[in-house]
């Protein structure tokens, strides 16, 4: 598996596959062949079908130096299916060099021609079977292994965490549309205002769902949120952290651990399934942030290895076959309240995970509903993968 550190990255949304990803790929292209004077960029799959929403085209002609062609195609010939070409021309429009980038989900690239370096393979396992197992032989905690492949992750994700954190305060005191033909408003301020008018344990819940809309709200503009394992996603982790932190004071120490547990978890459903919505649909998506907030959750709550497995499991499992369907192409609708609803629903696994767990022994492990995911994920249609071409975004469509 790839480094943690590559799970959880810092970037501008409103999409870690159609801008992070594309101006990761544009950065590294001058950095690695120089400044030519034109540039063109054929944009495939979900990059070519929802990219202006998405604000593909302008992350690539912002950052690359120099004049560039955006080219919207349908006919994609390599077998990735979300990806794009990116061309350097000399000054008098002849070709000097081809790339051909894959968008792999949560901001990570691939590129044809190219290596990259932070694609490198830092952990030999790739199953928590096995992992749990090597825990028992050498008898180490997780955080122990973790920490042991990545000695400086510690110093990594207290950065993580304050742009989390900063992420959400920001969304909380904003005000305003959101971008976009949807002219929706921003709700984050005015929800984490009506946490005042209802009971306690509403309350809690209300302002938890707050913190994930003040979170989504930053990415829907475009601002920098984390990757945590999208930035579709950056709602649910970001939103636990901050109630973590703020409500409930848990120190940073523990919070970095917290996030490192997740971030294992993330990497295994990355690299035994996917985090692309594109690929998978949603459920790869927020599905797969449930599932790492779930199992961050359940060690918060002292739960020991085979409790946090199970509450990463059953945050995966209720989201089985969720589709990927943004009304528009926009990363709001029905985008935003997943977030919203999903991190609640992280919580709660790890509460029924404490609980039942007493009661009985789960049958269906982390790895197995892992693949499960990546099984339903092929046979969920094109449509309902980050194209906008069915479900929600399509009857939406339908009734203007």
């Amino acid at each position: 598996m790839q480094a943690i550190r590559e799970l959880y990255k810092a970037g501008r949304g409103p999409s870690s596959s159609h801008t992070l990803a594309p101006e990761r790929a544009c950065k590294l292209f001058t950095e690695v062949n120089g400044t030519f004077p034109y540039y063109e960029a054929e944009l495939f799959g979900s990059l070519s079908l929802t990219g202006r929403g998405h604000r593909t085209d302008t992350v690539i002609q912002e950052t690359l130096p120099s004049e560039t062609k955006i080219i919207f195609s349908l006919d994609w010939e390599e077998d990735f299916p979300n990806g794009f070409y990116l061309s350097g021309f000399d000054e008098n429009h002849v070709l000097q060099k081809k790339w051909t980038v894959f968008s792999i989900g949560g901001g990570s690239i691939e590129i044809k021609e190219y290596p990259v370096s932070y694609n490198k393979e830092i952990y030999k396992e790739h199953r928590f079977a096995v992992i749990r197992k090597l825990l028992e032989e050498k008898n180490i905690s997780i955080l122990d292994y973790i920490y042991g492949y990545e000695p400086d992750l510690k110093e990594y994700l207290a950065d993580i965490l304050d742009q989390m954190i900063q992420c959400v305060d920001h969304g909380l005191h904003s005000e305003g549309d959101l971008p976009g033909r949807l002219q929706l408003q921003r709700c984050a301020k005015r929800l984490f205002e009506e946490t005042n008018k209802d009971p306690l344990i509403i309350k809690n819940d209300l302002r938890i769902m707050s913190y994930a809309y003040a979170a989504s709200e930053e990415n829907a503009c475009g601002n920098t949120c984390v990757t945590a394992p999208t930035l579709g996603a950056c709602g649910v982790m970001s939103a636990f952290m901050y109630y973590c932190a703020k409500d409930r004071r848990i120190e940073k120490e523990r919070l970095i651990d917290a996030l490192a547990i997740a971030g294992l978890f993330g990497n295994l459903i990355k690299t035994n399934a996917t985090v692309s919505g594109a690929v998978g649909g949603c459920q790869a998506e927020v599905g797969a942030a449930v599932s790492m907030a779930s199992a961050a959750c359940a060690y918060l709550m002292e739960e020991d290895i085979d409790q946090i497995e199970y509450a990463a499991e059953i945050g995966m499992e209720h989201h089985l076959g969720l589709t990927c369907d943004p009304v528009m192409g926009y990363v709001m609708i029905p985008c935003i309240e997943r977030n919203a609803m999903g991190v609640l629903r992280a919580m709660d696994a790890a509460l029924l995970s404490k609980h039942m767990s007493g009661i009985r022994k789960h049958l269906v492990s982390f790895d197995m509903v892992v693949e499960t995911m990546n099984e339903t994920g092929k046979m969920i249609p094109i449509e309902l993968k980050e194209t906008s071409e069915g479900g929600l975004a399509k009857e939406f469509t339908h009734g203007i």
